[in-house]
């Protein structure tokens, strides 16, 4: 979860002014001092004795991200392409193919494709790992230069080799590049149903639900039978953004809770009055590209007994990230604390189990592909209270309802199974109000519950 690209980070200096009041302090100090010392001497012997003459600011890069590295993967030093990079990703556009990737162990794997992208109707899917671009191997390049690669002008050509586990051989397509928009929200109207799709958690995202609900209100000249959250494939983005969405099927409750190192440092969300909703039924799309943000939107409603989460397991990021800029170009993209949701449940590592599991049966590649989550990452966050979700993935019957083959859902004209059997579900809760979708009881507030802050 990235927090407010702005947010305050005048604190940091401060540290420097705490004078060093007792022993262990001080022994802690010159320890410190001590690494430094050895660090600087390395500095010195790699610039006067490397084969090659190296750059000053590549070498102390490398040492700044040699240091965030062995934190969690979610740290990172951001230089100036990088912090454009992510302004560009939550709250522009750019030329490329719709792709939201990572490396891992000198390969660029998928996270996810954006929906209605090249990359998306090409079919690529999380777990694939891109090996050549224009027949040239990238594997042992960085991911910057990938990502430079893919994008481009709108209307150039672009060919892709893709690796996906499970199948013998490579993929070989040919993708053009578009500018990609960043609307973080679409919607639709299908059998009555609004489904409400969000691509990312980016600025404005939770305004353009509650937009969503009322054009979609418009639209069916009433109230529709219920609404469909479908945050498949979302990769997550701002808190308050996923604060916002979660409110807008809220009437009251908690939606989230941050907790930092200390124990003292707990920051709580609530729901203000007022379910744009109107307490209609609501199913919550999952799966394991859903991470962050949306495990928050899915965590609240789940545990508010607001919505049916239906899907697959989602990804199992539970982490905050706070952006500390340090010039005007560079920032510090750091882990500070770890969320809960309002059942005290932190889905670090284990994610959210969706009320009801249904397959994506119209993906013909769904049973071989393996799903790639937060707790595949090296050096990831551990969950105190860890479960081990594999047996509850592995499938010891056959489930009837789940008989289908990709080409007999296709010949019924069914492209898209979790959603069609999303859309039969809420049909049959709208027939019994209540059934799922009572509010949460009202609960006590704190005196004075900090205001959340922009993120």
């Amino acid at each position: 979860m990235t927090s407010n690209f702005f947010r305050g980070a005048i604190a940091l200096g401060a540290l420097a002014l705490i004078p060093a009041t007792t022993a262990a302090l001080a022994d802690g100090e010159a320890s410190s001092y001590k690494a430094l010392d050895e660090f600087m001497d390395v500095f010195q012997k790699v610039r006067s004795d490397y084969v090659e003459k190296v750059d000053d600011e590549k070498l102390i890069k490398g040492a700044i991200d040699g240091m965030l590295a062995s934190l969690d993967p979610h740290s990172s030093f951001l230089d100036a392409r990088d912090f454009q990079n992510l302004r560009t990703q939550t709250e522009g556009s750019y030329g490329g193919l719709g792709l939201s990737v990572t490396q891992e162990d000198g390969a660029v794997k998928v996270i996810a494709p954006t929906q209605d992208t090249p990359a998306w109707r090409a079919g690529i899917k999380a777990g694939d790992y891109i090996t050549h671009l224009d027949g040239q191997l990238i594997y042992g390049g960085t991911l910057d230069e990938a990502v430079d690669k893919m994008r481009g002008a709108p209307g150039t050509a672009i060919k892709l080799t893709i690796v996906r586990p499970g199948r013998d051989k490579p993929i070989e397509l040919t993708l053009t590049r578009e500018i990609i928009q960043l609307k973080p929200v679409k919607w639709e109207v299908k059998n009555n149903v609004g489904v409400i799709n969000i691509v990312s958690f980016s600025a404005n995202t939770g305004a353009d639900v509650r937009q969503a609900i009322r054009s979609i209100d418009k639209a069916v000249g009433g109230k529709p039978t219920g609404y469909i959250l479908d945050l498949r494939s979302n990769p997550g983005g701002l808190l308050d953004e996923a604060v916002a969405v979660s409110d807008s099927f809220l009437e009251r409750g908690e939606i989230v809770s941050q907790r930092g190192r200390n124990k003292g440092d707990v920051e709580r969300y609530y729901a203000k009055p007022g379910d744009d909703a109107k307490g209609l039924p609501v199913i919550v799309l999952v799966d394991a590209g859903s991470a962050s943000a949306s495990e928050i939107v899915a965590g609240a409603l789940q545990d508010q007994h607001r919505a049916l989460v239906m899907g697959e397991r989602t990804f199992g990021k539970g982490s905050v990230q706070t952006m500390l800029p340090l010039t005007n170009t560079t920032a510090l993209k750091l882990t500070t604390a770890r969320y809960y949701t309002p059942a005290g449940r932190s889905v670090q590592e284990g994610g959210i189990e969706p009320d009801i599991r249904v397959p994506q049966l119209s993906d013909p590649d769904y049973k071989n592909r393996p799903k790639f989550r937060e707790s595949d990452l090296r050096r990831h966050l551990i969950n105190e209270i860890k479960t081990d979700n594999a047996a509850l993935e592995e499938d010891v019957k056959d489930d009837p309802r789940f008989a289908a083959t990709a080409e007999e859902l296709k010949k019924k004209g069914i492209e898209d199974f979790q959603l069609d059997y999303a859309l039969k579900t809420i049909t049959r809760l709208a027939a019994r109000p209540g059934a799922v979708v009572a509010q949460a009881q009202p609960q006590p507030q704190p005196v004075a519950a900090k205001k959340p802050a922009a993120r």
